[in-house]
């Protein structure tokens, strides 16, 4: 938390209050699912297989100019479609209850280079479970920058403005880093663990499959577009790799959103989890055509909330919680994307520098990360 807590004047009995009816908001969505909700669901899956259909069919011709530029354009937004909207959600199992084997959480394999089930365990378990946990929460800085004024500077943190920038270009393969937990199981000891190995084994596995489909298959095909073609995937590849980058900073590293010490969730209660999550994220404001192209995170608080809710419910959503951020004296952290993205990489390289040393008597919470 910051030096002055923004949730100091709750009363222990407000926070479980809260919690109450915030799940009172969840149980009326659950109870009001439906074909409506399918439908939505449905049709965006089959928007998005058809726009890369001809997309693809587009680049077959990618040596013209004009074909390049369409081609590029239709496979940039079909790939943000496919991780967005489609597979972050699907992979939550916001649509599991429609017992469709096709658009299942168990079932799913998405258009990126880090396998379904250990993107779940990272994102879901993890990063879900502690949000801006410092030392618990990968997704918090991922595990290469500081991301709070007490945690220990060292030089290393200058380069951190590189260091997300080159995560931001590479994004899926830095997703797949921290989900097999790279970082702490390059040591010689971890790097033979059975589980390890094979964990490794199925990232380099649906590596070589991503490699093979974008950057061999599809260009072969289109015989003496093959170099434009090469050129378009990688192109679209790095246009949905900068846009799902940015719209998880807008949603966890603005000013104004809090980091929190592990030993500050010991003991916590279903209405301080909650809290939590409030006070941990960040929405963006904006078009439904931007919220849809954000897969509805530009409503992080209330997916953090209620992650397993429909994606498309999440608007309607946002105004019964902003009531109650309202009511609580909270604030709802928020903004257009310009500004939420400023907020964020200023925040990079301000806590780059040495601009503040841990208080003292105040733990390291350097400490908390060395641990994990």
């Amino acid at each position: 938390m910051t030096a002055i807590d923004p949730t100091a004047h709750l009363t222990a009995e407000q926070i479980e209050e809260l919690g109450r009816e915030l799940d009172a908001i969840r149980d009326e969505v659950i109870a009001d699912r439906g074909e409506k909700d399918a439908a939505y669901i449905r049709r965006v899956i089959s928007a998005q297989r058809k726009l890369e259909l001809v997309s693809r069919g587009v680049l077959l011709f990618s040596i013209f100019p004009p074909a390049w530029l369409i081609g590029t354009a239709g496979l940039s937004v079909a790939k943000i479609m496919d991780n967005m909207e489609i597979g972050h959600n699907v992979l939550h199992g916001q649509w599991d209850w429609m017992r469709d084997p096709k658009i299942h959480s168990t079932t799913w394999e998405w258009d990126h280079v880090s396998p379904s089930d250990q993107w779940k365990h990272s994102h879901n378990e993890l990063h879900h479970t502690y949000t801006n946990v410092i030392g618990k929460d990968n997704d918090l800085g991922y595990g290469i920058m500081r991301v709070d004024e007490d945690q220990k500077w060292h030089p290393f943190h200058l380069g951190q403005p590189l260091w997300n920038f080159l995560n931001a270009c590479f994004f899926e393969y830095g997703i797949a880093a921290y989900d097999l937990e790279l970082g702490k199981n390059l040591h010689k000891r971890r790097r033979k663990n059975p589980e390890f190995r094979a964990r490794a084994k199925a990232v380099g596995r649906k590596i070589r499959k991503q490699v093979l489909k974008d950057y061999v298959i599809h260009p072969l095909l289109s015989g003496p577009s093959f170099l434009t073609t090469l050129a378009a995937t990688f192109t679209a590849n790095l246009v949905r790799n900068l846009w799902t980058h940015s719209v998880i900073m807008c949603g966890h590293f603005p000013e104004g959103v809090q980091v929190f010490e592990r030993r500050s969730i010991t003991g916590e209660t279903r209405g301080q989890w909650y809290l939590r999550q409030m006070m941990g994220s960040a929405n963006i404001s904006g078009s439904k055509a931007m919220h849809f192209m954000t897969g509805n995170l530009s409503h992080q608080i209330e997916h953090h909330l209620f992650p397993d809710l429909p994606s498309n419910r999440y608007a309607e959503v946002a105004v019964k919680v902003r009531a109650l951020f309202e009511k609580y004296e909270l604030e709802y952290v928020t903004g257009p994307l310009p500004k939420q993205v400023f907020s964020a990489w200023h925040k990079v390289f301000r806590l780059a520098l040495p601009n503040k040393r841990p208080k003292a008597g105040t733990p390291d919470r350097e400490q908390d990360l060395i641990a994990a």
